[in-house]
Parts: C-alpha cells; sequence; structure tokens
C-alpha cells in the first residue's frame, strides 16, 4: 500500500492571505449554547473545515509507526499514548472556529506514511467518521463534536471513541479524547487547557491500560498544560509514569523512578514528621480530576493517579525516554491562525490532486478557499449559499425513500467495534479505487 501513497513533497508554508479569527462571542449567543446548532458569522472561523482538522490527528503518525516497532507491549502503550497526546497540541492557541462539514461532505489526504479518508456521515447531529491506514496501523473512529458558551468560557466536548490497530501484534487501543476549555472568550486574557482523564486501553496481549490526567490550571500556573499518569496492568501494578505537556513534550520512566523522585522532592521540602510534612503524604495519593470524564469510560481509582499536592510537582526525571515532542510552529504562525507547519498544507490544492480528489473534498469548498484568500464578505457569501443549498437538498429528500433526518453515507456505515462492542462509523472501502460516479454536487 505504501506505494500507492503520495510521495513526500514540499507543501506550503503560508496562507494566500493573512488572517485572525474573532473571538468576541457576546453578540450572538446565548449561555449554555451549543455552537454546533447555530449558524455562525464567517469572521469567527478559521480556513478549514472540521474534517481537516480531524486529520490533523495524523501530524504525528510516526509514533504510530515507531509503536508497530516496539517488541513489548508496554512500549507499545507509550507510544500509542504520546500519539494520544500529541494530537492536541496543534489546539493551542487556534482561536478559530472550523467549518461545519456539509452532509456528505469528504477529506483526503496522503502521505508517504499514511493515508486518511474523513466524511461527514450526519448532519443533526454533527458526525465526522475517519480512517487512516499504512503499512503498520489502522486509526479510525468518529467525533461528535459539541461546542458550548458559558458566558466567560466555551467548552469542547469531542464525544465518540477512536481506534488505532497494530495488524502485526494482534493488538488495538482504544480512548476518546479529553475536553478543551477556552477561558476569558470576553474580557481577559484568553488561556486553554485540556481538562479531565484520559484513558487509553490495550486489548489482546497484555491487556495494559494507561490513565493520564489533564491538570486543571490557572493561566499563570506552572502546571498549565502538565499532563501525567501511569500505565498499569490488570491488577493495577504501575508499570511506568508518563509525565510532560500537551503543548511541549511527553516522557516516560519507569514507576519506581517517579515514587524515587517524589520521596526526594518531599525530603527536600517538608522536615520529617512537620505537620506540612504528614498533611502532604495523607494527600499525596489525593487527585482533583476534572468535572468532565467521558461517560463511556469505567470508573477509574484516582488513588492511583499521581498527585501535584501541596507543590509537590515532579519535572523531568533522571533516565526518562523522551515519547514525543511538538514540532516548533513557523515564525509567520500568529499571521495565519495560529496555524501549524502541517495545517497550513492541509487545505492546499495542486493541479494533479484536484485532478482525481473526491468532488465533495473540503478543499473545493468555496467559501473556505475564499476566507484562506481573504475575502471575508465572499466566504460569508458562500457559506450562506452552500448552507440554503443544503437545506433546500433535504427539503427535497422528505419525498424519497430516506427521511431528511437519516444520512446515507458513502464510504461509512454504522456498525460494531469489535474492540468496545459500542456502536460506530466502520469504514466500507472503496474511496481510493477513485470511482466517484453519482457522487451529490454539495458544493
Amino acid at each position: 500500500m505504501a506505494g500507492e501513497m503520495a510521495s513526500e513533497t514540499r507543501y506550503r508554508t503560508t496562507l494566500p492571505a493573512t488572517g485572525h479569527s474573532e473571538v468576541n462571542l457576546c453578540s450572538v449567543l446565548s449561555l449554555g449554547k451549543d455552537l454546533s446548532k447555530i449558524t455562525m458569522p464567517v469572521m469567527f472561523n478559521e480556513p478549514l473545515s472540521f474534517l481537516q482538522r480531524v486529520a490533523e490527528y495524523m501530524e504525528y503518525a510516526k509514533l504510530l509507526k515507531q509503536a508497530a516497532l516496539e517488541t513489548s507491549p508496554l512500549a507499545r502503550l507509550q507510544r500509542v499514548s504520546a500519539f494520544a497526546v500529541s494530537a492536541m497540541a496543534s489546539n493551542y492557541d487556534r482561536l478559530g472556529k472550523p467549518f461545519n462539514p456539509l452532509l456528505g461532505e469528504t477529506y483526503e489526504l496522503q502521505r508517504d506514511d499514511f493515508r486518511i479518508i474523513c466524511e461527514q456521515v450526519s448532519h443533526h447531529p454533527p458526525v465526522s467518521a475517519f480512517h487512516a491506514d499504512s503499512d503498520d496501523f489502522i486509526f479510525h473512529g468518529s467525533i461528535q463534536p459539541k461546542l458550548k458558551f458559558w458566558g466567560k468560557s466555551i467548552e469542547v466536548h469531542p464525544k465518540g471513541v477512536v481506534t488505532v490497530e497494530l495488524p502485526k501484534w494482534n493488538e488495538a487501543y482504544t480512548w476518546q479524547n479529553v475536553n478543551c476549555i477556552l477561558h476569558n472568550v470576553l474580557v481577559g486574557q484568553i488561556w486553554m487547557e485540556q481538562l479531565g482523564v484520559l484513558e487509553i486501553k490495550q486489548h489482546g496481549g497484555a491487556n495494559l491500560k494507561a490513565e493520564l490526567s489533564f491538570k486543571s490550571a490557572g493561566c499563570h500556573s506552572k502546571d498549565l498544560h502538565r499532563v501525567e499518569g501511569f500505565l498499569v496492568d490488570q491488577d493495577r501494578k504501575r508499570l511506568a509514569y508518563l509525565y510532560g505537556k500537551w503543548t511541549e513534550s511527553l516522557r516516560a520512566c519507569e514507576a519506581a523512578l517517579y515514587e524515587d523522585a517524589v520521596e526526594r522532592i518531599k525530603r527536600e521540602r517538608s522536615p520529617q514528621n512537620s505537620p506540612g510534612h504528614k498533611k502532604v503524604l495523607a494527600r499525596l495519593s489525593s487527585l482533583k480530576v476534572g468535572a468532565f470524564k467521558p461517560l463511556h469510560q469505567d470508573a477509574i481509582d484516582e488513588s492511583d493517579l499521581p498527585s501535584d499536592v501541596d507543590g509537590v510537582t515532579v519535572d523531568e526525571i533522571p533516565g526518562s525516554t523522551l515519547l514525543w515532542e511538538v514540532t516548533p510552529r513557523p515564525p509567520n504562525s500568529a499571521d495565519y491562525y495560529q496555524f501549524t507547519t502541517f495545517a497550513m498544507s492541509l487545505n492546499e490544492l495542486e493541479p494533479e490532486l484536484k485532478e482525481h480528489i473526491c468532488p465533495t473534498d473540503s478543499r473545493l469548498r468555496p467559501d473556505i478557499r475564499k476566507l484562506e484568500s481573504g475575502d471575508q464578505d465572499g466566504a460569508a457569501s458562500e457559506k450562506s449559499r452552500l448552507e440554503e443549498k443544503q437545506r433546500v437538498s433535504r427539503k427535497s429528500s422528505k419525498h424519497k425513500k430516506n427521511p431528511p433526518n437519516e444520512s446515507v453515507p458513502r464510504w461509512f456505515l454504522k456498525g460494531t467495534n469489535n474492540h468496545t462492542g459500542l456502536e460506530d462509523w466502520l469504514y466500507q472501502g472503496g474511496y481510493w479505487d477513485r470511482n466517484y460516479a453519482d457522487v451529490e454536487d454539495i458544493f
């Protein structure tokens, strides 16, 4: 399959025009409003479809390739955990809202080491399904994003389970992403945090589990963006400790090294048997987990998660392994919606690519293309036209076999995830055959 993928080329590092997304939502929203159910002005958007944001998962796909090369189940889980954390790094400082995909919209992306196809499989509720594959791994799932405005903050709830399969080892890994909170969207310094517990289950083989806590912290806290937790076996024995910041890097070490580091810090900071020291000992195994724990997850014994109470925070531990480090953003990122270098390339449309992509591909959306080129008024006009066209199409479908609220996706069908037992959207194959006959004209 690697031979079918696009050869590595040099991708663009700027957009056709500079641009910045507005953030102040006071004039258009009310408290508790679900942003996924309303039409937002174009000034709040960045020039990408949500399907393209889903494809940003793959920026650090090399971590999955590395996982497939590991001979130890523990080492494979570490690499997959790093991949799960790395997928959040591109969110940092990205204040623009991606365009809501139209029903039936698709997006494909090919690189030397993977290819991914995404499709908008439902409009109400909005659901985006995706399937990525390579010689070493399969990555698939669906996301039903919910965005809510709470006066001072916006909460992004990425509902949906994602799955990584490593065929060589007959293993799979499943998880649901934690929530993203954007603070001070009306007044003050805007800051962002990922919040909650990320549980990654390993299916097959050793059946290990990663339990990572994304810390809640103020915008000036030294623990802002911090993530840490343990990899445990079926008996909940701690095997490894993972730690870092989702905006920077993730490291791993043996659990014993973490325990030694905690004891050293305790000895340095608290006299033996002092009230303060006893307080640390009493509370060391406690953890205040954020209020947004994914509903599908099993109950997690919070006493088994790391703690940073009373200032006991473990920084870099000697003997740790660097699993992942973020790629620095280009110097001009602030002029282009805070895009990463990877994001800069997602809407690039070269002539040879235009000849063979599906007519429903996000790159062909005129509203996104106009915003990317700096034509905000033109983008708003095209956005309104596409939304009206979609409404007319849905009304006309009332007279057809399928009701308007039921989507009939081209490339995905509802089925059961064999690893979780939950209903999901599963790829049916055929997209890369390039047979796009009878594809609906949605643009």
